[in-house]
């Protein structure tokens, strides 16, 4: 027997630029996911008690992000002794598989009401550093061996006949399209300002962006990863893909992801626990599916995703009225739109991470929260979520505006 979930609410922080000299930098990752968790809290008067779990995406889990960072946070948060938490790990997924998980639960009648989330300060707990055998052991890397994600896009690129000067058009969109929701205040209802110990507020919106950014601008910039292709992982996926004379590499720190600090926090619950505690929901989560692909290629996880969702779900892809697709690179969403034949205008209205960047283990429920306000904006009834993740991984999730 299952039942329906739904979203309450969410809350994020701003991005703040993942540099020493970023407005984040001097609050540490606790005090990010503490302040979250806080303000969802008090937003909707919830009462602790109610909560029976909490999840935050984390990709670098280790120094101040690490011993399960998700459970000290809601002690800080004002959530009492009761309440559990854990951290996940799914690369660039992490957090949108805490709202997987969630749903699940509460689906399933094991909860009733969950919050998911995650936390990235990129700042503080560099790329990275958590090491891990895919990196570091040469037996794994005999069998697999570990394909940085840039060096996977620029391999996609080449895959699909996508040259620098289109690339560089997406990234021009999404600043532009990140500029207009900024300045029409798409973002506010959801952001909340972050504060230092002493209450002063050190960023209100987000600051990584570029709004003006030109196509002259992003043409003056290197290939980010052509040195690591010519240390030898240009060989290696050409072994795999020995119909490609060579590999162009087009990305650069223009049309990539941007490196961010960041975290957020979405209630999740039944329709009993709304009708309690006085909550309208938002929205009701539809279905979700995670998958793998082909590890080499890393980043062409979303399509196979989507697709067990939509059939999961018995949906088509007409169904859905908008996408969040996470831009960890320009080609990602530009051949989700072309696998699909879906209209660009449809995908990351309000610009992506290309200009608003990427907080690592938060990214995927700060998606859900920004399709939330903008189904609600529109009018409109389904979304769609979905991010790539190192080696192949995708999560996608669905939900309808209630």
């Amino acid at each position: 027997m299952t039942q329906d979930v739904f979203i309450y609410d969410h809350v994020r922080t701003p991005r703040g630029k993942g540099r020493p000299d970023g407005a984040l930098h001097p609050i540490t990752p606790i005090q990010l996911a503490a302040q979250v968790l806080q303000a969802l809290r008090e937003r909707n008067a919830l009462d602790p008690a109610q909560i029976e779990d909490v999840g935050l995406g984390v990709v670098m889990p280790v120094g101040e992000q690490g011993a399960d960072i998700a459970r000290a946070a809601l002690l800080m948060a004002g959530y009492g002794d009761g309440v559990v938490g854990y951290q996940l790990n799914r690369f660039c997924t992490s957090s949108l598989d805490t709202l997987k998980m969630g749903f699940g639960l509460v689906a399933s009648g094991q909860a009733d009401a969950v919050i998911g989330g995650g936390v990235e300060s990129m700042s503080r707990v560099p790329i990275g550093c958590d090491g891990g055998a895919v990196y570091t052991d040469p037996a794994v890397g005999r069998q697999y061996p570990y394909i940085p994600n840039g060096v996977a896009a620029d391999l996609m690129a080449a895959l699909d006949g996508v040259d620098r000067g289109a690339v560089d058009a997406y990234a021009v969109e999404s600043q532009r399209r990140a500029a207009t929701a900024q300045a029409e205040g798409r973002f506010d209802a959801s952001l909340l300002p972050v504060r230092d110990f002493l209450g002063r507020v050190v960023l209100a919106k987000d600051e990584a962006n570029r709004p003006g950014t030109t196509l002259q601008d992003l043409a003056k910039l290197k290939p980010a990863f052509a040195g690591a292709g010519a240390q030898g992982y240009h060989a290696i996926v050409l072994q795999r893909y020995p119909h490609l004379a060579h590999i162009e590499p087009i990305h650069t720190g223009g049309n990539s992801s941007g490196i961010v600090d960041g975290a957020c926090a979405m209630l999740l619950g039944s329709r009993d626990y709304g009708v309690r505690n006085g909550l309208r929901p938002r929205a009701r989560i539809v279905g979700a599916a995670s998958c793998a692909d082909e590890p080499l290629l890393s980043l062409g996880g979303p399509m196979p995703a989507t697709e067990r969702l939509l059939k999961r779900c018995g949906l088509a892809i007409g169904d859905i009225d908008l996408f969040e697709v996470n831009e960890a690179f320009s080609v990602v969403p530009m051949r989700y739109a072309r696998h699909f034949d879906i209209d660009p205008a449809r995908i990351n209205a309000n610009g992506g991470a290309i200009a608003l960047g990427h907080p690592l283990g938060a990214t995927g429920a700060m998606l859900t929260g920004t399709l939330l306000d903008e189904l609600e904006r529109r009018g409109a009834g389904l979304g769609l979520v979905t991010l790539c993740a190192a080696a192949g991984q995708s999560t996608a999730m669905a939900i309808e505006r209630v």
